[in-house]
């Protein structure tokens, strides 16, 4: 029989006990060893059932052995010591303290949301890279002092359970979370009441949440749960599974993320006193709604007490603009959530939610106005950065990618003037790695031996873990225990491990290592030089195609003749993943290239002294040395079609694999040792490991764009933003009576004045240019030279920016004449133009309003081109 209701029926723990309560209820046990290593003194072998799950452990433990920790002294005072050192990290001053007093002027919070969070396994809210990401990110934060407050939404369900079939296809199952067994504590008001966030739905509806709190350390997680008696089934249902449902069903889950999420911030603050935030990060499209709810108080007379309140339509934006940063994680348009303009025109308006923002405003914000769009969408992504001043992607060649992939936003710009810049992802040390490899110390200074001593544990360890992870999956697929002995054979120690895990769209290419399987098959048998790989991955439930990738993998695994040397493991999640990356000797990535925004599954396998082995994108593109490991050749820039480039992608990926990596691997010194490997693994940890580390990227975020959005969001009192939209309004309406009407350069010594004959390197033009301005004055303008190296068809390349100023007032005609020095510092084939921009001291880069004039062809000489 089933039980009608459930709930969790809590321990009590006896008076010396309870600071577990407590520690349980940190995250931060979830990388802090001497805190793990307290719980896994209650009860060893409780802490392995229960997964190391500080909650589900206290839930199970027995009360005789409560009551025999409260008498053990040695037991009681190392409780005392991590009780204290917790007390410690959360009070005491941290690196974001010391920067502020020594005048910095960071914000006093910043709001981070995002649809996912993989803070543990333990509190299963995240599906692949975006959520470790988030997770990650908040640690950092922590480790650092940031006052960030997350925002996320509870799924009941979670993401999926993986498992597979007979035949290898991937079967998914959804358990019901329990939030009273999760690390976690509802939000409530002070009379007890649970804290409720409200939003309206058309047709007189209601979609209610309450608000359930994480501590990540010192950072407080706020997740809304819309599974509440006072919501019908529909609106029970909205926070039931993460990335599931139709349109519209994803439509309320990002409408209650975002907008929903600034209102459970505010009833955070307002309960707990935190400082409210400064500064909102929208961690992709999903959270772009929070805009939208910013702009809604502020016409409102919003709550934040800095002089905002009461604006109109465009002044609020500029305000929300002002202390807004977006992140972009994609490099593909199918990859942003799009809805139909008419659904949100439904959900949105005086008969929905945001009342008073007409929904006309909320639609022109979010559609793809731009050429190459499609007008009748809502672009979840265009809206984040319409409603964002600052900008990024996730590495260097994929703020590139971004750059031109929304290049449409800002017509008559170069995509690289697109206000769009890269803050490269990061992972978090203490999470993801192995306590062996922390004990080692400075990777320079341990021997050899010692080095690869460390390794070999490492890999022996995961070949034990892969062993119990696939009987038990070959079980859930229907073998019986007598069918399974080959399992103990399954993978060797001292064998060189290529790992790969990751999620399972197509770009992530998994089975391209099958494209020639009997030389894959010779590479895994080699009888000198074998090699073993272990592979994870999850599709998406509703890709069909995905699945079928997991199948072919899977079947070519089941092969009696390899299935000793290459596993598939299902369910592949944080648990997993810490066995996993410290294990491998190879860490293996071969998207399409440049569809990989960052990657750091490859970051994560370093930080163990793993070697990467990937095409170069994402992050490896940035950082590749021969030092740290290899970069599969390419043909992206090729015409070769889908399959010819998967084939000699596939071939050059063979090719170091046999050539080079595996026997560099096998090559044993005088010592018996893999020196040349050694060597490598000493400089994937010397080197390459402090770059790829969650707390450099916070500083980045911090310094570079969290700062300067809480010092704009400041100065925008409720005048300025006032000011400010008067005078964005004021230069659009004006802008097309901007013209350059003539461009002349008087020529100095070795110069001709750029007319095509040439020029001498160090010499000077002096550009005299003629605009017209029609009613803006010259102080809301810029008028710039730009120049560089021309290709074949005069585009300039490399280009730089030259001021010109003012020659005395209009004439008679009303055109103004600007002069300015073009210095000519590069050699080769050297061209100039001129532009005019919109100049404002409160407009974070002269991109911002989207306008540009420039010469016509019938413009004096136009755009000079000089050769050399």
């Amino acid at each position: 029989m089933k039980a009608i209701r459930r709930f969790t029926v809590r321990p009590v723990l006896p008076e010396p006990l309870r600071p577990l309560g407590e520690l349980a209820r940190n995250l931060r046990w979830s990388w802090h060893p001497g805190t793990r290593e307290l719980f896994e003194a209650v009860d060893p072998g409780g802490w392995r059932a229960s997964g190391a799950d500080p909650v589900r452990l206290l839930g199970a433990v027995c009360a005789t052995r409560l009551t025999e920790l409260a008498g053990d002294r040695a037991f009681l005072d190392r409780l005392t010591a991590v009780a204290a050192d917790l007390d410690t990290y959360l009070h005491g001053d941290r690196w974001y303290q010391e920067r502020d007093a020594e005048g910095a002027r960071l914000p006093a919070a910043v709001g981070y949301f995002s649809p996912e969070f993989g803070v543990t396994a333990a509190l299963p809210q995240y599906s692949g890279g975006l959520g470790i990401l988030a997770g990650d990110h908040l640690k950092a934060a922590s480790d650092l002092g940031v006052p960030l407050i997350g925002v996320g939404l509870l799924y009941r369900h979670g993401y999926f359970r993986q498992s597979l079939s007979r035949d290898g296809w991937q079967q998914e199952r959804y358990p019901v979370l329990d939030p009273d067994e999760l690390p976690l504590t509802r939000l409530r008001e002070n009379d007890g009441t649970p804290v409720r966030v409200t939003l309206t739905l058309p047709g007189h509806r209601s979609l209610r949440a309450c608000v359930w709190q994480a501590r990540v350390g010192r950072v407080p997680l706020l997740l809304l749960d819309s599974d509440v008696e006072e919501n019908g089934p529909g609106e029970r249902d909205v926070t039931d599974r993460l990335y599931g449902g139709g349109s519209e069903h994803r439509l309320l889950q990002e409408m209650l993320l975002g907008i929903g999420g600034v209102r459970a911030v505010r009833a955070y603050c307002r309960l707990t006193g935190h400082p409210a935030p400064e500064v909102f990060h929208t961690n992709e499209g999903h959270a772009g709604f929070l805009g939208l709810e910013r702009v809604r108080e502020l016409m409102a007379g919003g709550p934040e007490p800095d002089g905002h309140g009461g604006l109109g339509f465009e002044a609020a934006l500029e305000a929300v603009r002002a202390g807004t940063v977006f992140t972009t994680h994609t490099p593909v348009p199918a990859g942003i959530d799009r809805f139909d303009r008419d659904l949100i025109a439904r959900h949105f308006g005086d008969d929905g939610e945001l009342p008073g923002v007409p929904a006309e405003r909320v639609i022109g914000l979010g559609v793809e106005t731009y050429p190459g769009g499609e007008p009748h969408l809502f672009n979840m992504a265009v809206m984040g950065l319409r409603l964002a001043q600052r900008a990024n992607g996730v590495s260097t060649l994929h703020g590139a990618v971004s750059r031109r992939m929304f290049a449409g936003l800002w017509p008559d710009f170069d995509p690289d003037e697109v206000p769009i810049t890269s803050v490269t992802n990061g992972v978090h040390a203490p999470t993801w790695t192995a306590p062996e490899v922390t004990r080692l110390g400075p990777a320079d200074e341990v021997p050899a031996a010692g080095l690869w001593d460390v390794r070999r544990a490492l890999r022996e360890r995961l070949v034990g873990e892969v062993r119990t992870r696939l009987h038990a999956s070959w079980r859930e697929r229907g073998a019986e225990a007598a069918e399974l002995g080959w399992i103990d054979g399954v993978l060797d120690p001292d064998v060189l491990t290529i790992g790969f895990a990751r999620r399972v769209p197509s770009y992530k290419r998994l089975t391209l290592m099958l494209r020639d399987r009997e030389r894959l098959t010779n590479l895994l048998l080699d009888p000198e030089r074998p090699v073993q790989i272990v592979v994870a991955g999850k599709a998406h439930p509703a890709d069909d195609g995905g699945k079928r990738l997991v199948r072919e993998l899977v079947r070519f695994a089941d092969d009696p003749r390899v299935r000793h040397r290459i596993v598939f493991l299902p369910d592949y999640g944080m648990g997993m993943a810490q066995t996993l990356y410290p294990g491998c000797d190879v860490w293996l990535n071969n998207p399409l290239r440049p569809l990989e925004a960052c990657g750091t599954s490859g970051m994560k396998a370093a930080l163990n002294g793993c070697l990467n082995l990937s095409v170069l994108d994402g992050w490896w593109d940035e950082w590749y040395e021969p030092d740290f490991g290899w970069a599969i050749p390419t043909a992206d820039g090729s015409s070769a079609d889908e399959n010819r480039r998967d084939e000699l992608e596939a071939n050059a990926l063979y090719e170091l694999l046999e050539d080079r990596i595996a026997p560099r691997f096998y090559d044993r010194g005088e010592a018996g040792l893999p020196d040349r490997w050694i060597e490598m693994v000493r400089r994937t940890l010397v080197t390459l490991g402090p770059k790829v580390l969650a707390d450099r990227m916070v500083r980045e975020y911090v310094e570079r764009l969290y700062a300067p959005a809480a010092q704009a969001h400041r100065a925008l009192d409720a005048d300025t933003a006032t000011e400010l939209a008067a005078w964005k309004y004021r230069t659009r309406t004006l802008w097309p009576h901007v013209s350059v009407d003539h461009v002349e350069a008087v020529a100095a010594s070795g110069a001709d004045g750029g007319d095509g004959g040439g020029a001498e390197l160090g010499s000077t033009l002096t550009l005299r240019v003629r605009v017209g301005l029609g009613q803006l004055r010259p102080e809301a303008v810029e008028v710039q030279a730009v120049a560089g190296r021309v290709g074949p068809d005069d585009t300039i390349a490399d280009a730089r920016t030259f001021p010109l100023k003012p020659a005395g007032g209009a004439d008679l005609e009303g055109r103004w004449v600007y002069e300015g020095p073009l210095a000519l510092d590069r050699t080769g084939p050297y061209g100039y133009t001129v532009r005019v921009l919109p100049a404002h001291p409160r407009l974070a880069t002269g991109a911002d309003l989207g306008l540009v004039a420039l010469p016509t062809e019938a413009t004096g000489e136009g755009a000079g081109v000089l050769m050399r």
